[in-house]
C-alpha cells in the first residue's frame, strides 16, 4: 500500500506543478483502503496537498441513493475525501439517483467532464472475481464508454454480503468504459488475498478477451499491477518460476518443484525419475543432485516431518488462541484445541470481535421470543421481557437491509454469538472458563464497514498477551475473509506483539473458513482422525446463527463452513497420501510465523 501512494503522491505532485491540477480516476471496496488510509496520514502529516487534486470515480450501483450505506459517493468521503483538504467540487462519482430517462444523458457528462479536466493522470483499479474492472462485466468491448450495465452474478454474489443478501443487491451500475479506462495516462491494479489470485492470473498473463475486461489492460503503455504474494500466487513467476527461468534452488524452492512434479506426473514422490524430471523442465535441479533419489528423499522426509501427532505437539504450554469471529477457532483448528487441551496446556480462547453483523434479525427474534415465554420461569418480569421482544420486532420492520441495528438488538446479537462459541467449546470438551471476548472498538459500527485498527484495539490484545504470557499464539492467517475482519484482527495482533516486552511466543497461522495451507507453504500438519474430525464439525454445528444460511459465507461457495472444513481436511490428508506420505483420514494445516 505505501509503494502505491507513493506513486500517487508523485503524479499529484509532478501535475500540479506542470499544469496546476492533478487528475485522479478512483476506485471503491475493501482493496483501495489501505491505500487511500496512507494517503490521509500523509497529508494530515503536511507532505500531501488536495486543494488541487481533481477526481473521478469508476462506477456507482443504480439505482442507488448517495446517502445509502452502500453508496460508493458516501464510501469515498467517508473513507477519504472528509479527511483531507479536497475541494467538494473538484469530486465526480456517477449519480446512481439519476431517473433512468436521463441515464444516457448522465453518463455523457461524465464522459465530458473527464474530458474538460484533461483527462486522468492516474488512474486506480480493483478486479472483480469476474476479472471486472469498474463494473465492466464479461462482454464488454474495448471501445465502451460511461454507461448503465447490468451486473454480472458472479459480481452480485461477491457484493451479497454487503447487501445481506444477493436479492438486495443492485441488478444495475453506472461504470466508466473500457476505453474511458485506457485513455488514462497511467494505470494501477491493486488485488490482495488468494481468492484474486486465479483472476489476477488471467488478466495477466491470459489471452486478451472480452470476457475478462481486466486484459485489455495489456494493451496500455504504462500499466502496473500491485499484488501482494497471496494475490500472485497463481503467476508462472511465482507458482512455477523454474519454468521461466533459472532460480535458486533452496530447499523450499524444490519442496515446491517436486511437489508439482509429483502433480504433474500422478506419481508419489519417491517414485520420481530422471526422465519425469526432464519432461517437466527440471533437468537443472536433476543435475546439482545427479540423480533423482536424494531429491526425493530430501523432500520426502522435509514433508514427513511436518506431521504432528498429539505426542509431538506442545504440552503444559501456555497457549493463546486469538479468533476473529466467535466461530473461526473452531472452523479452523477444533482439531488441535482439543488436542492441546488433552496435552494439558493451558488455554485461552479470544474471541476478538462480537460478530454481531452476521446474526439474522428472525434469529434475534426468536431468542427474544424465548425469553419473553420464559421470562417468569427465569424470575424476570415478563412485562418488559415483552416490551423489549416489540420493541426489537418493530425494529425489524422498520429496517432496509444493510441499516443498523438499535443498540440493544446490537447487545442481543452479540450475545447470541458470544452462546454459541462457548456451546462450541464444550463441545470439543474445553471448559467456558477458557473464552475471553473481546469485543475490540473497531468493529463495533453495526455497519459491514469497520473502523481502521486504533490504540484502543492494539491495547485490549496487548493486556491479553501481558495477563497471558503466552508460549504459543495462535493467528488466523486466513485472510480472504469477505470484510478483512482477519486482516484487520491480525494487524492488531502484530502491534500488540511487537510492544510486548516478555519472551517472543511461538507464533501459529491457521486458515479453515475459505481456504487451506498447501502441504508445501505448511509448517505443521495435524493428523485427525474420522471421530476427531466428526467431533470437530459437531461442535461447528454449535454456531446456529451461522448454520444453514450464513450471513457472510465468502466466495462463491455454495457448501455451509463445516462442510468446506471437513472436505478441505480430508483432501490435506489425501494429497499426503498420492505423495507417498503417511495415510491419515484428514489433516489441519499450520503455518509457523518466522520472528
Amino acid at each position: 500500500m505505501a509503494l502505491l501512494a507513493d506513486r500517487i503522491v508523485d503524479v499529484i505532485h509532478r501535475e500540479t506543478a506542470a499544469k496546476g491540477r492533478a487528475v485522479l480516476g478512483l476506485a471503491t471496496g475493501s482493496t483501495p483502503i489501505g491505500v487511500y488510509r496512507e494517503l490521509i496520514r500523509r497529508h494530515q502529516g503536511g507532505a500531501l496537498d488536495f486543494s488541487r487534486v481533481v477526481t473521478f470515480n469508476l462506477d456507482e450501483y443504480y439505482p442507488m441513493a448517495p446517502d445509502r450505506p452502500h453508496s460508493y459517493r458516501r464510501y469515498m468521503w467517508e473513507n477519504l475525501f472528509a479527511h483531507v483538504n479536497v475541494v467538494p467540487a473538484n469530486v465526480h462519482v456517477p449519480d446512481g439517483s439519476v431517473p433512468r430517462e436521463r441515464l444516457a444523458e448522465h453518463a455523457a457528462a461524465y464522459e465530458r467532464a473527464i474530458a474538460d479536466a484533461g483527462g486522468i493522470d492516474f488512474q486506480l483499479l480493483g478486479i472483480g472475481k469476474s476479472g471486472h474492472i469498474g463494473f465492466n462485466e464479461p462482454g464488454s468491448s474495448a471501445d465502451s464508454r460511461t454507461r448503465l450495465v447490468t451486473l454480472d452474478t458472479i459480481t452480485r454474489k461477491d457484493a451479497a454480503a454487503d447487501f445481506f443478501g444477493e436479492d438486495n443487491v443492485p441488478r444495475e451500475a453506472i461504470t466508466m468504459g473500457v476505453a474511458t479506462i485506457l485513455d488514462a495516462r497511467e494505470i494501477a491494479l491493486i488485488a490482495t488475498g488468494e481468492h484474486k489470485a486465479a483472476i489476477v492470473q488471467r488478466a495477466v498473463e491470459g489471452e486478451i478477451v472480452p470476457d475478462v475486461a481486466a486484459t485489455f489492460l495489456q494493451r496500455h503503455a504504462n500499466a502496473t499491477v500491485y499484488l501482494d504474494l497471496a494475490a500472485a500466487g497463481e503467476l508462472t513467476r511465482v507458482k512455477t518460476p523454474w519454468v521461466l527461468q533459472a532460480v535458486d534452488w533452496t530447499p523450499t524452492m524444490t519442496e515446491r518443484a517436486v511437489v508439482w512434479l509429483a502433480e504433474q506426473s500422478g506419481k508419489a514422490i519417491l517414485k520420481l525419475a530422471a526422465r519425469d524430471y526432464a519432461e517437466y523442465h527440471l533437468s537443472p535441479l536433476l543435475a546439482r543432485h545427479g540423480s533423482p533419489g536424494p531429491i526425493n528423499g530430501q523432500v520426502f522426509t522435509r514433508l514427513r516431518d511436518k506431521i504432528r501427532g498429539r505426542r509431538h505437539l506442545p504440552s503444559r504450554k501456555s497457549v493463546l488462541v486469538f479468533s476473529p469471529h466467535p466461530d473461526d477457532d473452531v472452523i479452523s483448528m477444533g482439531g488441535v484445541l482439543r488436542k492441546l487441551w488433552e496435552n494439558e496446556n493451558t488455554i485461552i480462547v479470544a474471541y476478538m470481535t462480537s460478530g454481531n453483523i452476521a446474526v439474522f434479525d428472525h434469529d434475534a427474534e426468536r431468542h427474544l421470543d424465548f425469553v419473553a415465554r420464559a421470562a417468569a420461569t427465569l424470575g424476570l418480569d415478563p412485562a418488559a421481557a415483552q416490551r423489549a421482544f416489540e420493541a426489537a420486532a418493530r425494529s425489524f420492520e422498520r429496517k432496509a437491509p444493510g441499516d443498523v441495528d438499535t443498540p440493544e438488538v446490537q447487545e442481543l446479537k452479540r450475545f447470541i454469538r458470544e452462546s454459541e462459541a462457548i456451546a462450541a467449546l464444550e463441545s470439543v470438551g474445553i471448559p467456558r472458563s477458557v473464552a475471553r471476548f473481546l469485543n475490540l472498538p473497531f468493529y463495533r459500527t453495526g455497519e459491514v464497514r469497520k473502523r481502521p485498527i486504533g490504540d484502543e484495539d492494539v491495547a485490549i490484545v496487548g493486556r491479553l498477551i501481558e495477563e497471558s504470557h503466552p508460549d504459543l499464539v495462535f493467528v488466523a492467517g486466513d485472510l480472504s475473509d469477505p470484510h478483512g475482519t482477519h486482516r484487520m484482527c491480525k494487524a492488531a495482533i502484530d502491534q500488540a506483539l511487537a510492544r510486548y516486552a516478555g519472551p517472543k511466543p511461538e507464533v501459529w497461522l491457521y486458515r479453515g473458513a475459505w481456504q487451506e495451507w498447501p502441504l508445501t507453504d505448511a509448517d505443521v500438519l495435524v493428523p485427525l482422525s474420522q471421530d476427531e474430525l466428526r467431533a470437530k464439525v459437531l461442535s461447528i454445528f454449535k454456531h446456529q446463527s451461522q448454520k444453514d444460511t450464513a450471513p457472510f459465507p465468502g466466495g462463491h461457495d455454495e457448501r455451509e463452513f463445516w462442510q468446506r472444513v471437513e472436505a478441505r481436511n480430508v483432501e490435506t490428508a489425501a494429497h499426503a497420501d498420492r505423495l507417498g506420505l503417511p495415510e491419515y483420514y484428514a489433516m489441519e494445516a499450520y503455518v509457523v510465523a518466522k520472528p
